[in-house]
């Protein structure tokens, strides 16, 4: 199968997408693309699923969308594809831990196996992995850098930023 790559620039910086023949989003990651990648002229279907992936983006960054209805297909094991689903049921503005999602998973001993799925994560922002944070709240891990999680959190009002000093 033949993947459709594309560049787009979000408030957060570059990401690369990539689209497979079907028009389904199979990545998204921030960073953007190997100027050396070189990718077949695309198809009206993978054109038409890039612009809506824009809009949807655009949507969600200016507040306007809190869920994503872009077709995806993330590529993983049947564990990382579990994580993955379950990672997409956390709603906007929303965290859990990373042993409240093995919790939900059926096993709290999974804990360390579900923070290696949501790092191999290849849809970032539309797969939400940044609602999930450490058990004492604080914000690890993240592909995209913590910088971003912390963006995207308070994009979606899950955590609150402190007023300015008075001083």
């Amino acid at each position: 199968m033949t993947l459709w790559y594309y560049e787009i620039e979000t408030p957060l910086g570059s990401m690369k997408a990539a689209f497979d023949d079907r028009g389904k989003l199979r990545e998204l990651a921030f960073g953007g693309l190997d100027p050396r990648a070189t990718t077949p002229l695309p198809s009206k279907g993978q054109k038409e699923a890039h612009h809506f992936l824009i809009k949807q983006l655009e949507a969600y960054f200016n507040k306007n969308l809190r869920t994503f209805t872009v077709p995806v297909d993330p590529q993983g094991t049947d564990f990382q594809k579990r994580v993955w689903d379950e990672l997409q049921q956390i709603p906007y503005g929303q965290t859990i831990s990373y042993l409240e999602l093995a919790k939900r998973l059926g096993d709290e001993h999974l804990v360390r196996a579900v923070g290696s799925a949501n790092a191999a994560n290849p849809i970032a922002i539309l797969i939400p992995c940044h609602r999930v944070i450490g058990s004492d709240r604080s914000l690890t891990g993240y592909a995209g850098g913590l910088e971003r999680k912390e963006s995207l959190l308070k994009l979606e009002g899950a955590i609150q930023t402190p007023p300015p000093l008075p001083f």
